[in-house]
């Protein structure tokens, strides 16, 4: 095999992964626009159902992570894969057919459970397949095709919302892409590692899921609360706009994470606890649209670096074992943060007689201290380099 096949065929590779990882994150944030007409719909029902149809999939997600490393000792790469995206457009895809919130709310449960499948893959397929050397550029790649595909799956299913309430779940359909490529692209091998989420392996790798635990909680924040604070100042097409700008920021510093990565190494681990918190104070005492918009690009920088951050701490020190080991763990984190961030932040913001921002600009220091404390186990192992005649 030639020099030129071999690159082709990585290439093929890592868009195929990568169009996994444009999945991942339509879970919930692609029906969110379209709550309001679903709830609508469903009149009369408890609204507690309604927003469950947004925030239960998250649950699912991380049982399913909780046991990815048995589903990998069952099934080889495609398979399992192949499996994922089968059940994500079948679950997703098939609340179109639904006219009963509680069969509506399987549905989203299984949709849940299908990406707890794929979501380790996303991340843990770049580790397995691509050297260390690589890792910070290609998780920077996989954040921001995770933020790209959360603009157009909110944009998609706002549009088809329009039509009907159920026709917004239609946007699950461009899961077939990914399967396309899975079936065509991916090798179908098992993956190597002994694997299985256990103390031990939580706590050799604590500082990224404590950080990505974190992250999550900070950054959800702000969808919670934005378009509610923002009403005032914006309209509703205005507050639309701004939280796309904002994914649309976290994607552009997903593509430069590399370069950010190879200059400046040691101090990243603070920039994610210092944009949350300067963003959030902006939020919690600026009055008017330039302090919205400021507050709101840092939040998205803050999120651009840290989940490729804490996955390429996580990926490179686990290696080719890192999609049965930390990988699902990270994955599980990252959920249980979104779907407790609403559940920790909105009853300390009423104890306290503040706003969710300077309860955010809390968790923020509380972030800063956990990456200063466990800064010499987020440090990334050093790789000696390759000479010219390997």
């Amino acid at each position: 095999m030639d020099f030129k096949t071999i690159i082709m065929k990585k290439r093929r590779l890592l868009y195929t992964i990568l169009s996994i990882s444009l999945l991942t994150v339509m879970a919930g944030a692609a029906i969110a626009p379209a709550l309001g007409v679903i709830n609508a719909h469903f009149e009369g029902r408890n609204p507690l159902l309604i927003q469950l149809i947004v925030s239960l999939p998250a649950l699912f997600i991380i049982l399913t992570n909780l046991i990815f490393p048995q589903l990998c000792r069952l099934m080889k790469t495609r398979t399992l894969a192949l499996t994922g995206l089968c059940l994500y457009v079948m679950s997703g895809a098939g609340a179109f057919f639904v006219d009963d919130i509680w069969l509506l709310l399987c549905f989203r449960a299984l949709m849940g459970v299908s990406v707890g499948m794929i979501m380790p893959l996303s991340t843990g397929l770049l580790a397995y397949y691509f050297p260390p050397e690589e890792q910070a550029g290609l998780m920077g790649l996989s954040a921001a095709m995770n933020q790209m595909g959360g603009v157009v799956a909110t944009f998609l299913a706002g549009m088809l919302a329009g039509i009907g309430w159920n026709y917004a779940f239609l946007v699950y359909l461009l899961g077939v892409i990914a399967m396309a490529l899975v079936a065509l692209f991916l090798p179908n091998e098992r993956l190597s590692g002994r694997g299985g989420v256990s103390l031990t392996l939580l706590k050799r790798f604590h500082p990224s899921v404590v950080g990505m635990f974190l992250v999550m909680v900070l950054f959800f924040i702000y969808p919670t609360n934005f378009a509610l604070t923002a009403s005032a100042s914006l309209s509703e097409m205005g507050v639309t706009l701004v939280m796309v700008g904002l994914d649309v920021v976290a994607f552009l510093v997903g593509l430069v994470f590399g370069f950010l990565m190879k200059r400046f190494a040691a101090q990243m681990k603070y920039a994610a606890p210092l944009g949350f918190m300067a963003g959030y104070l902006c939020l919690a005492t600026g009055n008017g649209l330039a302090w919205l918009l400021l507050g709101s690009a840092l939040i998205g920088i803050a999120n651009g670096i840290g989940v490729p951050y804490l996955n390429t701490i996580g990926s490179v020190k686990a290696g080719k074992e890192a999609a049965t080991t930390v990988m699902p763990l990270l994955s599980a984190a990252l959920y249980l943060g979104q779907f407790l961030s609403p559940l920790l932040v909105s009853p300390a913001a009423s104890a306290a007689g503040t706003s969710p921002y300077t309860i955010g600009v809390c968790f923020a220091i509380v972030y800063l201290l956990q990456a200063f404390l466990t800064r010499k186990k987020q440090m990334l192992p050093e790789t000696p380099p390759v000479s010219r005649d390997k």
